[in-house]
């Protein structure tokens, strides 16, 4: 564990005392089988079960332990910061990926490849779960456009330079290919095993499946609009500043020149709404573009990545 590992695989778990061991096991075969050195990083997600005492003697390990329950994205982004290896391979705690896998992503990121991401091609799980999966996977298509099939697969490959400057919050770990691949990098896909839960409780509720949502949103705005918020907001201001003027100059024409009654009609009221909202629309556009420089600023980076500067 001393020397820099060429790969460090890094598991979050939570309540996986039946799985942690035999977890552990598989990792270390699967990794010694490569021929290359590396690290293996838990990440305790605030278990409430033996995880923890499960850890004791196993080696090589580096365990981390959080308070409580913070979810699976914060012990990820936990696990990657501590991480040391030129390539981070991230994979969940029940057994349902397989580390034999972990030979067939590195084979994928030897053509070029900066992220590789695992395809379930056969799930193993509920009906109920690939149902919501499948729901979840068209909207992804929809609104992120990314090239991946099954974003929700924990087992992926990274090199290390992807996470500079990166935080994950909410639900993003399963949209970092997609967050990635806005930021210039390479994404791969290839096809990996998936088994059926032995032990222990899936963790996957409606609720992660609504932060997902909102987080799958975030990133169809920072996708598109990231530069220019103004182009968004803005444009929908336009449109409606514009309907509500010519509902209005509608309703007076019909007054003027027909002298017809406005008191009973509700189009003078949805005219002057329209051109309220369109102003408001405008005004948070230009807020938001500000506020958008300003963190670009803070950051001290800007909205493009640079690869490589080539000199002769």
């Amino acid at each position: 564990m001393n020397e820099k590992p060429h790969i460090s695989v890094v598991v979050p778990l939570y309540n996986e005392e039946d799985n942690v061991q035999e977890l552990h096991r598989r990792i270390s075969q699967a990794c010694q089988k490569l021929d290359k050195t590396f690290e293996i990083i838990f990440i305790d997600d605030g278990s409430k079960d033996g995880t923890v005492n499960n850890c004791k003697g196993l080696s090589p390990l580096k365990l981390i332990k959080f308070r409580r329950n913070f979810g699976q994205t914060a012990a990820f982004d936990a696990g990657i910061k501590e991480a040391r290896g030129e390539i981070v391979i991230t994979m969940d705690g029940d057994l349902q990926n397989d580390p034999d896998d972990i030979g067939l992503l590195l084979e994928e990121m030897e053509k070029g490849f900066d992220v590789v991401s695992g395809w379930r091609a056969k799930r193993r799980d509920s009906l109920s779960k690939k149902i919501f999966s499948r729901g979840a996977n068209i909207l992804r298509k929809i609104l992120i456009h990314d090239k991946i099939h099954d974003s929700g697969c924990s087992l992926k490959a990274y090199r290390r330079e992807c996470f500079h400057d990166v935080d994950l919050f909410g639900e993003m770990h399963r949209f970092m290919p997609a967050i990635l691949e806005m930021e210039g990098f390479r994404v791969g896909e290839v096809k990996v095993s998936h088994h059926p839960r032995v032990h222990g409780k899936t963790k996957y509720n409606w609720k992660r499946g609504i932060k997902g949502f909102v987080d799958m949103v975030s990133i169809w705005f920072w996708r598109k609009y990231a530069n220019r918020p103004l182009h968004l907001f803005g444009g929908g201001g336009i449109i409606s500043f514009l309907a509500g003027t010519v509902i209005l100059i509608w309703m007076a024409v019909e007054k003027i020149f027909f002298n017809a009654s406005l008191s009973e009609k509700i189009w003078p009221l949805m005219g002057a709404f329209l051109v309220m909202v369109g102003i408001q629309l405008f005004i948070f556009g230009l807020l938001a573009d500000i506020l958008i420089k300003n963190y670009y600023k803070n950051q001290k980076r800007m909205n493009y990545s640079i690869k490589e500067i080539l000199e002769s």
